[in-house]
């Protein structure tokens, strides 16, 4: 008994389902890609000096905004935040005092009085590499930060323009993409902040 012979086919796409397909996949990556933009990570470029020789101008990191929102930044931590008298602005500081805390800055050392340190803690602070003028003491609102950049000469922050609201704060970089030599996870993050006893 023969057989018939057998042949395979391809059909030509129609064009109406191409395009369909093609909708659909650009919904999908909408559906996906933008709630993770607006609300989970978004990039990021570093611009200036303030922050040398942590971060540098042109960085380009990318910005976790969703951590915040479990819970409260830590002292230490680099924070990426609307800058107070022009929210169309982003900044990118180190944070030093926390809600209710009193941040004395004089004779380049940064003293906290706290709760828990009535007579205060001087900070030591590995990732500054530069004075720390002024000779300031601020007590923080219960919605308030202290924030300051680590190239202390030249930044411009809470010592010049007052605390951060913490309504402001946006998040905290967790990667450092470019320059890819500076590839880095948690860029800026310090194991813990050293304080020893005001004297």
């Amino acid at each position: 008994m023969e057989l018939p012979p057998t042949t395979s086919t391809v059909e030509t796409p129609k064009k109406s389902g191409f395009f369909r397909e093609l909708l659909s996949y650009a919904i999908l990556a909408l559906v996906v890609v933008l709630p993770i933009r607006m609300w989970v990570a978004q990039p990021f470029v570093v611009n200036g000096s303030s922050m040398d020789t942590t971060f540098a101008d042109g960085e380009y990191l990318i910005v976790d905004e969703l951590s915040y929102r479990f819970k409260a930044p830590e002292r230490g931590d680099v924070l990426i935040f609307k800058y107070p008298q022009d929210p169309s602005k982003y900044f990118i500081k180190r944070l030093i005092g926390l809600p209710g805390e009193t941040v004395v800055v004089k004779n380049d050392k940064v003293t906290i009085v706290n709760a828990d340190n009535p007579k205060g803690i001087v900070l030591n602070e590995p990732y500054i590499h530069s004075r720390t003028f002024g000779d300031l003491t601020k007590t923080l609102e219960d919605d308030e930060y202290f924030v300051m950049g680590d190239n202390r000469v030249v930044s411009s922050d809470s010592r010049v323009w007052g605390a951060l609201p913490k309504s402001d704060v946006v998040g905290r970089p967790i990667m450092r993409l470019l320059p890819l030599s500076g590839f880095d996870l948690w860029p800026g993050k310090v194991a813990s902040t050293t304080v020893e006893a005001k004297e």
